[in-house]
């Protein structure tokens, strides 16, 4: 594997985690729909406007993909607040990099500070037609700053001033509420029936 090969894969609807790049297919079911941004279409809502605007204090710094501390502090701290039983509740320092990271992936860590202090993370993988969002964390004690909709809107503009058509959101389930809130950056398109098409939510 590496960055050519997994770039077109992801458009065909595949998707990274840790080293293992994979897409469900479920004989009777259907309902995980890679779903990917289309950036120059883009236009935010009223609620995503005024999360950007709220958030305009942060300074944004992009580094390496290797272990940090105060990343790993953080990353507990929000999974003990959002997903303490799910299969991502890693307290392991060598599983969360292995989940997050791949010898082979072009992958950055885009961190999001106020002042002085690491509010957010997010995990970006560099493909060759768009950036591809891995995960994100966030400070639980700040849920009026709705971290987890800035990340996104920042990989958003991050891929327009690059000039990439497409950021991936990873799978789509409607009635699953952790996953639906990435319809909510429009136009979105979803890979189906072996195409991409626009979503119509």
């Amino acid at each position: 594997m590496n960055m050519q090969t997994y770039s077109a894969l992801a458009l065909h609807g595949f998707r990274r985690s840790g080293e293992n790049v994979y897409r469900p297919q479920c004989e009777h079911c259907d309902e995980c729909v890679p779903i990917r941004v289309v950036v120059d279409a883009f236009k935010a809502s009223r609620s995503q406007k005024r999360t950007w605007a709220r958030n305009s204090d942060l300074q944004v710094r992009q580094v390496a993909p290797v272990y940090n501390e105060k990343h790993f502090e953080l990353y507990k701290r929000y999974i003990a607040t959002r997903h303490s039983s799910g299969e991502m509740a890693y307290d392991d320092p060598a599983q969360y990099t292995s989940f997050l990271t791949s010898d082979w992936a072009q992958t950055v860590f885009v961190e999001f500070w106020l002042e002085q202090k690491l509010v957010a993370v997010a995990i970006v993988d560099e493909l060759q037609s768009g950036l591809s969002a891995v995960y994100s964390f966030f400070d639980p004690d700040l849920p009026q700053r709705s971290l987890g909709v800035y990340a996104v809107l920042w990989e958003i503009e991050e891929a327009r001033r690059r000039k990439l058509p497409w950021v991936f959101l990873g799978y789509w389930i409607k009635d699953c509420k952790k996953m639906s809130y990435k319809a909510q950056y429009r136009p979105a398109e979803g890979f189906r029936h072996a195409i991409w098409e626009a979503l119509d939510i």
